[in-house]
């Protein structure tokens, strides 16, 4: 493993937007999902809060690890929550929790955490 040399330039993970970026995602699920029916608490709105949660969660763990290949990983992990997010999201419309216009917003934000989180990839994968 190659360690990752740090220097004075680099910004801390919550300088960074991607991190920002999935802050507002987590904000809008939790905005979201707080019309969801009662009984779907400790469902799929705990699911969805918990897929949110994970990715700047990931992302500022990854910026905490020592080298490229385990920023990586951890990267690569809130890659995935993004994408189990989006599921939950449509079967949050084939139960009508939200609508089209909800969902389209929704998308539009995950895309954006998509874009930047695959460009912070390709970024630390050069290291």
């Amino acid at each position: 493993m190659i360690p990752i040399k740090l220097n004075r330039d680099m910004k801390s993970y919550i300088e960074l937007d991607v991190w920002k970026e999935a802050r507002k995602l987590v904000s809008e699920i939790y905005n979201v999902t707080k019309d969801f029916p009662n009984e779907e608490l400790y469902g799929i709105v705990s699911q969805m809060r918990r897929s949110a949660v994970s990715v700047p969660s990931n992302i500022a763990e990854g910026c905490g690890r020592r080298t490229a290949t385990d920023t990586v990983r951890f990267l690569f992990i809130a890659r995935g929550s993004l994408f189990e997010l989006e599921t939950q999201l449509y079967l949050s419309l084939d139960q009508n929790y939200i609508i089209n216009k909800e969902l389209e917003a929704l998308l539009v934000q995950i895309d954006i955490c998509k874009k930047l989180l695959s460009g912070f990839i390709n970024y630390f994968k050069k290291l």
